[in-house]
């Protein structure tokens, strides 16, 4: 086979003469003579019986272009052997380089051995056929092997491209960047939202507790009260009662021991005892004379009858077992009002047992001596204020923890008052004393006038705002209860006019005398509801219809007469 080209143009022909830096075949016109030439050598293998010439049918005298010294002539037995044209013995011709441009003579890598030397590279007679391929014969490894060719030269072909990776790495890189800055803005953002809603939490919080403790500019007096927005009726109170009995001077001090659990809120209220009580069968009394006559529930009735109040247990406390309280607590640190003398010192100018001064430190026995000690002369609310004195020292030393308070109750040992169990009082002793430390708590003398009776200023300031409010109102079918202050300068006539009342089935509530005389009586009634009944209390004592009109009642009482000089119990 010939590695020649025919364009079609004549009878000009090409052969390949090698490859060029791309790897296309590179094809030079055959001169004419050599055409000749060639034509006189090649065998047509369409006009002779033969298929075509053996290129190294000359008897193993052509040389091979890869001659390793030793030559074999392929013979192809087709049945009938064509003519061989000797052209003579040709010498060896080197390989052909492409690439040599030192003038030796080409060859054809395909086995057509070039006739001539070395032709001049004619320009213009150059030609790239486009899409030409190789002979189908030879196969690719040999190709390469007569080429010759480096692989570097096509390097950007055959070697992948290591920045390809690092170019996608480059891309994963910033990908992954901005999905991380993208997030970091999101979570920034989901901060500063829950930033401002905590702020504006805390603002509302901070304004919703200034409103709540009356403490906003431009409130009201009355808002500003501790008592909240929280009636004081409504307010949720535990009240017990406590009866200290001196066994040693003889007497008893009572006072009210208060948990307000509304507004976190302790007191002790010291209870004269004038306060001026009624009896079951509507006789007055005092609160000295109840303790000792009526007990503690008979005295607890009446005291919520006259304040209002629901009084929950009584604590009965004699003095030995103040004196063991006060030594289990540790000790107790007041401020004394005064010397109060050893009372079982016999001796003149002995040392006091308690001095007077602050922060004084108590024992047991001191602190019994300084609750109970009255000097000559002097009003029975000293030595009451005294002993609350003790009791809200008491609790500033006792334990806050429930059980270790009703430890302390039952390691006393007294006898309770079956209302109120040691659990029950320890625990109440147990709160008050977490208010006590905390300063949370304060003590009150309930104001008694002179007949035992409670005034208006007393209903406002102790008995409405630390108790609750007033005297309850009287259920379907029960008494009216009148109290009555005795203004005629004739002090029988209370006493007649009781006598009267009950009678009439009124309850009549000792209001005292009056520090002076009154020419006219006058019957008053605070709510609208008891006009009616003022009106027949009136009728019942002999006064007159135009005596009534509404004004202050005192405190447990449904209706207050005031008796004057125009009152004549004969009348009546």
């Amino acid at each position: 086979m010939n590695d020649r080209y025919d364009a079609g143009y004549g009878s000009d022909q090409y052969e390949l003469v090698g490859y060029d830096e791309y790897g296309q075949p590179v094809y030079r016109q055959i001169p004419a003579q050599q055409q000749q030439q060639q034509q006189q050598q090649t065998y047509d293998p369409y006009a002779g019986q033969g298929y075509g010439y053996d290129p190294y049918a000359d008897g193993g005298h052509h040389t091979a272009p890869y001659d390793t010294g030793q030559h074999t002539t392929p013979s192809y037995d087709t049945g009938q052997q064509a003519p061989v044209h000797d052209t003579g013995r040709q010498p060896p011709t080197p390989a052909y380089d492409p690439y040599d441009t030192a003038g030796h003579t080409g060859y054809d890598p395909y086995g057509q051995t070039a006739a001539g030397g070395r032709q001049p590279r004619v320009a213009e007679q150059t030609a790239h056929i486009p899409q030409q391929a190789g002979p189908v014969e030879e196969t690719a490894e040999a190709r390469q092997s007569d080429r010759d060719y480096k692989t570097e030269q096509f390097a950007f072909v055959e070697e992948p491209d290591g920045d390809s990776e690092d170019v996608i790495d480059w891309l994963n890189f910033t990908e992954n960047r901005t999905e991380r800055r993208e997030e970091a803005k999101r979570r920034a953002r989901s901060r500063l939202v829950a930033l401002v809603v905590v702020l504006a939490l805390v603002a509302v919080g901070g304004v919703g507790y200034l409103w709540y403790a009356g403490k906003l500019p431009g409130l009201s007096s009355s808002a500003a009260g501790r008592g909240t927005t929280t009636s004081a009726a409504a307010q949720k109170r535990d009240v017990v009662v406590v009866h200290l009995h001196n066994t040693g001077g003889g007497g008893t001090s009572t006072a009210l021991l208060v948990d307000n659990t509304t507004t976190k809120q302790g007191s002790t209220v010291l209870l004269p005892n004038s306060l001026a009580l009624t009896d079951d069968d509507g006789t007055t009394t005092t609160l000295a004379k109840s303790v000792d006559d009526d007990g503690s529930s008979g005295t607890r009735d009446q005291l919520d009858t006259v304040l209002g109040t629901n009084i929950e247990g009584t604590w009965r406390l004699d003095t030995p077992y103040l004196q063991n309280l006060v030594e289990l607590v540790g000790n107790i640190n007041i401020d004394t009002n005064t010397d109060v003398p050893d009372p079982d010192s016999k001796k003149k100018g002995a040392e006091p047992l308690v001095n007077k001064g602050k922060d004084q430190t108590l024992g047991g026995k001191a602190a019994v001596a300084y609750a109970t000690y009255r000097a000559p002369g002097e009003a029975q609310n000293a030595q009451l204020e005294r002993f609350g004195q003790v009791m809200q020292g008491v609790l500033r030393k006792m334990s806050s923890d429930a059980s270790a308070a009703t430890t302390t109750v039952q390691t006393l040992a007294q006898i309770l008052d079956p209302s109120l169990t040691d659990k029950d009082l320890g625990t109440f002793l147990a709160r008050l004393a977490d208010l006590a430390k905390g300063g949370d708590y304060k003590t009150a003398l309930l104001p008694v006038q002179t007949g035992g009776t409670l005034s208006a200023q007393t209903s406002s300031s102790v008995v409405k705002d630390i108790l609750g409010g007033t005297a309850k109102s009287p259920s379907a079918g029960s008494a009216i209860r009148v109290s009555v202050q005795n203004a005629t300068g004739v002090k029988d006539n209370t006493e007649k006019a009781r006598v009267v009342l009950v009678n009439g089935g009124y309850t009549f509530l000792e209001g005292g005398t009056a520090s002076g005389t009154q020419p006219a009586s006058k019957v008053l009634y605070s709510d609208a509801s008891d006009k009616e009944n003022a009106t027949e209390v009136a009728k019942t004592l002999g006064l007159d219809a135009k005596d009534v009109a509404k004004g202050t009642v005192g405190s447990g009482a449904d209706v207050s007469v005031l008796l004057g000089q125009d009152y004549k119990p004969s009348s009546s």
